[in-house]
């Protein structure tokens, strides 16, 4: 998916290649090649992994106000 400043940044994509356990120091690498691309109006790479871990599940109740 090639999306540029005029539209909008996808995320979805892993934060760099480092991974517990793995002795890759992390960096941010993927995410900040993206926003720099983003950033200068170029097309954010098609070529993304997927990022790996885990997200915010808030029980019904307790979701801040923002949400």
């Amino acid at each position: 998916m090639a999306k540029t400043a005029s539209s909008m940044l996808p995320l979805g994509s892993q934060f760099d290649d480092s991974r517990p356990g793995n002795g890759i120091p992390v960096t941010g690498k993927d995410l900040r090649e993206a926003l720099d691309a983003v950033l200068s109006d170029k097309p954010v790479s098609s070529n993304q992994k997927p990022g790996i871990g885990c997200n915010i599940k808030w029980k019904p109740g307790n979701e801040p106000d923002y949400f």
